[in-house]
């Protein structure tokens, strides 16, 4: 987000990558939001059309709110409709197209000095793993990401040196090993 430029098409790239990161959407989920999705009071994000066609409702953190404000200032400037819209020429106001986010997604990250390949889509996979290092209930994660299946890929992302120390840090039991156990004989 740092790389991004101050300019108008900067503040709408780093709306885009909020969108992806903090709540989590699929980038033609956030591409087809309208300003009126966007419920900032109660921390909601309305998916009409999500994966399947299916509608839900996502949340989104405070500071992602905060993010997204300059843009949602700037688009004010716009007829009504998608909330990352074309900014420049006779569309302006229209639906910002997936071809042309992703390049400029990939022009972000490559200034940022990303050497690997990067997707919108990992976005979404750094949510779901970083609401669980912060102790989120798995069952909230599978609920915000829809398909319960898929949530345990993204979170296969959680590397084995911090499962091993998690699992050796754990706390001795309370009780004796061998309580309420008896031996038949």
């Amino acid at each position: 987000m740092r790389a991004v430029s101050d300019r108008p098409d900067g503040h709408r790239l780093r709306a885009l990558i909020v969108l992806l990161w903090r709540a989590g959407l699929r980038i033609s989920e956030a591409l087809a939001l309208q300003e009126s999705d966007l419920d900032r009071g109660r921390g909601a994000v309305l998916v009409r059309r999500g994966k399947g066609g299916k509608r839900r409702e996502a949340g989104m953190d405070r500071w992602a709110w905060d993010q997204l404000d300059p843009w949602l200032e700037l688009r004010e400037q716009f007829p009504i409709g998608a909330v990352p819209c074309v900014i420049h020429g006779p569309t302006a106001g229209r639906r910002w197209e997936a071809l042309a986010a992703r390049k400029q997604l990939h022009h972000a990250a490559a200034a940022a000095g990303v050497r690997r390949r990067s997707a919108p889509h990992q976005l979404r996979h750094a949510h779901a793993v970083e609401m669980a290092h912060e102790g989120v209930p798995l069952v909230v994660i599978q609920r915000q990401h829809a398909n319960l299946g898929i949530t345990s890929i993204y979170l296969q992302g959680i590397d084995s040196s911090e499962i091993i120390s998690t699992v050796h840090g754990r706390p001795s039991p309370t009780i004796s090993a061998t309580a309420g156990l008896q031996l038949r004989r």
